[in-house]
């Protein structure tokens, strides 16, 4: 159930019209790191979990449905960017370029310079926002990532936040109106809320590494390939014990083509920087895949099957 409340979450102002950033605001209104993007993709994800993960069924919908409050404060801000336009565009089409070109009184880079003034989806709109990226691309489902693990998911969501988060980063680059850096700011920030929302709620599913079920070969868990050779660099990512315990490390092979030769294409390749047994990770492997069914199979076989219990 979904009621809409008419006031936004944030008071969106702006100092005066401006079309040319309302049109790259559209990046977070139809775009692919946008705001109706991040709306449905908790909100696909959120069905899928509502019995193995009730908590974050909630945590999803309560997030999905604040980036919808979001997306109303994006169109609101876009729309009082447009304040007038519809009026100064009925002006134009009465025949006023056309005439200044008629009389060869303005050059073509003049048309052009008046071009961008208006884009694109302007003359479609009517002085509302429309539902594509900066550049007139529409909105898709693609954008959508719900892989049905909330492992996966969640992950996925952190990577949302971050992307829209510098998205917001830019835009503020190209206003100078106080009233539209405030609403970005509060944009921004709450995407930096909801990554570690995402990040804590991810915790508490354990294990939650790798994601998904299946555990990793342990002859290749700890392999770092230097495949592009020359000025290597060496970090934590690739010597050490890295995220392991001090009994592990990385194994750092420093001739790919040479191991591949050595090891007869993996097929001789023994575990390097572990000592981990591989029946061992099977039967976690097992142990997680059934730990997991069970989590998501319903309580009750009952028909018929219903989605709200009511009192």
């Amino acid at each position: 159930m979904f009621q809409h409340v008419k006031d936004l979450q944030f008071n969106v102002r702006v100092t005066e019209p401006d079309p040319k950033f309302a049109n790259l605001l559209l990046e977070q209104f139809g775009g692919g790191n946008g705001e109706l993007k991040a709306a449905l993709q908790y909100f696909i994800q959120a069905f899928g979990c509502r019995h193995a993960y009730p908590d974050k069924y909630d945590l999803l919908m309560d997030i999905a449905t604040e980036e919808f409050s979001h997306l109303e404060i994006v169109g609101a801000t876009i729309t009082l960017l447009l304040d007038g336009v519809s009026s100064e565009l009925k002006g134009a089409a009465e025949g006023n370029l056309v005439a200044q070109m008629g009389s060869r009184s303005i050059k073509t880079k003049d048309v052009i310079a008046q071009a961008i003034e208006n884009p694109h989806f302007l003359l479609e709109s009517g002085g509302g926002p429309l539902l594509t990226d900066c550049r007139g691309v529409p909105w898709t489902g693609s954008f959508i990532n719900a892989n049905g693990d909330l492992t996966v998911d969640l992950r996925s969501n952190i990577g949302a936040e971050s992307r829209a988060k510098i998205v917001y980063e830019n835009l503020l680059k190209f206003t100078d109106d106080p009233y539209v850096h405030e609403t970005l700011r509060f944009l921004m920030t709450r995407e930096i809320a909801h990554f570690q929302q995402f990040a804590a709620a991810l915790e508490t599913i354990q294990p939650n590494f790798p994601p998904a079920n299946f555990q990793g070969d342990v002859r290749f868990t700890h392999s770092y390939f230097n495949m592009s050779q020359g000025e290597d660099a060496r970090g934590p990512w690739n010597e050490g014990n890295g995220p392991w315990p001090e009994d592990e490390c990385w194994e750092y092979i420093d001739d790919p083509q040479a191991q591949v030769k050595e090891t007869n294409g993996q097929e001789l390749q023994v575990a390097e920087g572990n000592s981990r047994d591989p029946k061992v990770e099977k039967k976690l492997e097992k142990q997680l895949v059934k730990q997991r069914s069970t989590e998501v199979k319903r309580e009750s076989d009952e028909q018929p099957l219903q989605w709200s219990v009511h009192a």
